[in-house]
Parts: structure tokens; sequence; C-alpha cells
């Protein structure tokens, strides 16, 4: 079975602290466990059956794996001189994220960072697929 290459960068956009994305062999779909401490969703017997049936399900990349700050490092080297460094003194330090974002914001350039960040998460797609021996196919648009 060929893997659809968007189901893999779902969960890859959808990663965080609170959910563990699966990919199921069988259907070709994501299904996920939440962290029931934090999020409070009970995950009605899917963990047993992802221990029972390890075989079906391989577990996609997590937040820890796709290193969202690497990926701001890797766009701020594409740029050159005044961007580069006022998105380089933006990441330092607590709040990275968010003073990556509005900087990017305020300069004009949220959709070259945005085609930046989506091909970057489908080279970790494709990586990941030849990784664990699938086939892929991308949905034409």
């Amino acid at each position: 079975m060929k893997v659809k290459l968007g189901v893999i960068l779902d969960a890859i956009e959808m990663a965080d602290d609170n959910y563990t994305y699966f990919l199921d062999l069988e259907t070709g779909e994501s299904v996920f466990l939440a962290d029931e401490l934090i999020t409070g969703l009970d995950n009605e017997g899917l963990e047993d059956e992802i221990e029972e049936n390890p075989e079906r399900y391989l577990r996609l990349p997590t937040k820890f794996e796709i290193h969202e700050y690497h990926i701001m490092e890797e766009f701020i080297w594409t740029l050159k001189g005044e961007k580069a460094d006022k998105l380089e003194c933006a990441i330092r330090g607590r709040g990275a994220f968010r003073r990556f974002k509005d900087m990017v914001d305020r300069m004009g350039i949220s959709q070259q960072w945005y085609d930046f960040q989506a091909e970057y998460y489908r080279k970790l797609a494709t990586q990941w697929c030849r990784e664990q021996g699938l086939e892929y196919e991308e949905e034409s648009l």
C-alpha cells in the first residue's frame, strides 16, 4: 500500500506535546494518542490496540524530532543582511517562536517563511517514509 504523503504532513504540522500520532498501516490514516492528563481526552482503547498490534502502527515524527527551532534557523540562513540579523536576535531566549513569527510578519516575509516551512515538512515526511520503507504518493491538487 502506498501511503498518502498528506496524511504524514498533517501529523507533522499538528505535532505538539499533547498528542502522539501513529500511521495505521491497514487504513493509511493517522490516529493519535492524547496525553489524558493534559487534554482530558480518553484514548478509548487505542493505546491497548497499538500495544497489541505494533506491526500495524508506526509512530510518526514527534515535535522533538521535527525541531521547529532548527527549521527557523535554516530559514534565517537563507536570508541576507539586516533581515537575517534581526531574526537571529529574535530567536534568542525565551519566547523565541512568538518573536520570530512577529518579526517575520513585520518584515513582510510571512509567505516566504510558510513556503520554506512547508517544503521542509515535505522533506521530513518523504525522508520518514523512506526510513520506514514505505512507498508514498502525493495527492494532486
